[in-house]
């Protein structure tokens, strides 16, 4: 039996319309366009967060640099790097983490002219202090002295009158002796200290 054209032409108009409003008609001219507004726009969007990474760390390194700059202002400039001496006495382990958490390490002298004025530096800015923790021990392998970097150093500064280092297993960080002019001895980590901080200048 056939349907009455009434019922039949609603729903044709209805499916018209459907495909219409889907872009079906011109499906090429209006996904491009659509697609490349999208492509458009996720460029646009991605180069707008790579500019915000690098403005992020341009910042970073802004605020670093000011950090520098205010720990040579309370410390000294000397061989590219600034030294800070820190009077509250640590042990090596505690001193060397506080001062990589200001940016820096415990200072580790590489030739005879930074130990001077390492020694100068620290007789000037803590009178009376007798020693300071430097960047040099033994702790993981008994007479093999590295730094804080556990890089290998090929200058030492010990003192020799006093059979410097002792080479016992228990004294295996170095200190900087001011009384004994800048010469160095190995000392027990677990003591408590002052000591000098080292900041790399960019």
């Amino acid at each position: 039996m056939a349907r009455p054209v009434y019922l039949v032409l609603p729903i044709v108009l209805v499916l018209c319309l459907s495909l219409l409003q889907h872009g079906y008609s011109s499906p090429s001219r209006t996904r491009k366009a659509v697609l490349a507004r999208q492509r458009d726009r996720a460029t646009d969007e991605d180069d707008v967060k790579s500019q915000l990474e690098k403005l992020w760390q341009e910042v970073n390194s802004l605020k670093e640099i000011q950090a520098l700059q205010t720990v040579c202002l309370r410390g000294i400039k000397a061989h590219r790097k600034c030294y800070l001496t820190i009077e509250e006495p640590k042990h090596y382990h505690e001193a060397n983490e506080d001062c990589i958490a200001q940016g820096g390490t415990l200072a580790t002298p590489r030739d005879l002219n930074e130990n001077n004025d390492l020694r100068d530096y620290a007789k000037r800015s803590a009178p009376g202090s007798k020693d300071f923790w430097i960047g040099v021990a033994d702790i993981v392998k008994e007479g093999q002295y590295v730094d804080v970097n556990s890089m290998p150093i090929s200058y030492f500064n010990w003192d020799r009158s006093k059979k410097q280092p002792t080479g016992t297993q228990r004294e295996s960080c170095v200190v900087l002796s001011v009384v004994a002019q800048g010469k160095w001895y190995d000392e027990v980590c677990r003591s408590q200290k002052k000591y000098i901080c080292e900041y790399i200048i960019p």
